[in-house]
């Protein structure tokens, strides 16, 4: 069973949405769906303009299943606007 690294870039519907929320309900549907954050540095902020900060989160993902199934789970999660993925690469290890 191998594993893939995935960067998902998510971008908040306003400067006010709370990113701590939002961290912690990405940390809850990505273990549901058998993803595990990175330990050490899971959430990057990335400011982009006016106030508005990207969140980028990076967490292994078993590579026999769809990355649909992440994207998907994450954009139920209130407060998000969009995602995308950034970077998918097979873990060695």
């Amino acid at each position: 069973m191998a594993t893939a690294i995935l960067r998902i870039k998510i971008m908040p519907e306003s400067p006010e949405t709370d990113l701590e929320t939002i961290k912690k309900q990405v940390r809850e549907k990505i273990e549901q769906e058998k993803g595990v954050l990175n330990p050490t540095n899971p959430f990057e902020e990335q400011p982009i303009a006016f106030g508005l900060k990207a969140l980028v989160v990076t967490f292994a993902w078993p590579e026999q299943q769809d990355t649909d199934l992440a994207e998907n789970s994450l954009k139920d999660i209130k407060g998000i606007s969009s995602l995308e993925i950034i970077d998918y690469r097979r873990a060695i290890g």
